[in-house]
């Protein structure tokens, strides 16, 4: 299983702060993002950062492990 993390507008617009993904061989960072983003698309098409294992990542295509945790942000500003 993949553990999903949601945080700020993006956990408001699904409702929920997680979700979990079936981990199946060869599963990609993009494979979870487009799962969700169906069943998600008013959160996800404010999502700019993802992370994988607590590190920031760019490159979606990233494999994953079983019990791997992701997580998807909006863009944020402080003051």
């Amino acid at each position: 299983m993949i553990r999903v993390l949601f945080f700020g507008p993006v956990a408001e617009r699904i409702g929920n702060n997680q979700a979990a993904v079936a981990f199946r061989p060869g599963i990609r960072l993009q494979d979870v993002r487009d799962e969700l983003a169906a069943q998600y698309p008013q959160a996800f098409e404010i999502v700019c950062f993802a992370a994988a294992n607590g590190e920031h990542v760019r490159d979606m295509s990233l494999p994953l492990a079983d019990n791997s945790e992701v997580a998807f942000m909006a863009r944020f500003s402080g003051g």
